[in-house]
């Protein structure tokens, strides 16, 4: 079965990623994305994992009245949007949920302020194999 585990920011942390971070900070973050990434890949669990640009970047799309409005990021209502995700392949929900909380160990700085609380959601990616395809 087949499981998204979404990883979740808001502006501030691209922000501060990319102001108050050090080299090392950063350096710190890309090592253990990788390792975790490469421990999926060896556990043959991996299927696909893509971080996302800035909210600033992001346009949304709504209907207002019948008619589609769009706004450019980011959104001042919007306390957290998706930074990014992986999809893994594995027996079930709990070793999905047993990988996700590994993220909990992701390094930041230590006098970083997180400007919300972490927490990553994982949901089971609907098709032929959970007899639900809409």
């Amino acid at each position: 079965m087949k499981y998204m585990i979404m990883m979740f920011g808001a502006q501030q942390d691209f922000d501060m990623l990319t102001g108050k971070w050090t080299a090392e900070d950063v350096g710190r973050l890309t090592t253990f994305m990788e390792k975790w990434n490469n421990d999926l890949v060896a556990s043959g669990e991996f299927v696909d994992a893509q971080g996302l640009s800035a909210p600033v970047h992001a346009r949304r799309v709504e209907l207002r009245d019948g008619a589609p409005v769009v706004t450019d990021g980011p959104y001042a209502e919007t306390q957290e949007v998706l930074a990014g995700y992986t999809i893994v392949e594995c027996e079930s929900f709990d070793r999905a949920t047993e990988i996700a909380a590994q993220l909990a160990n992701t390094p930041h700085p230590d006098d970083a302020a997180l400007t919300h609380e972490w927490h990553v959601d994982i949901r089971p990616i609907a098709g032929p194999e959970t007899g639900w395809e809409g």
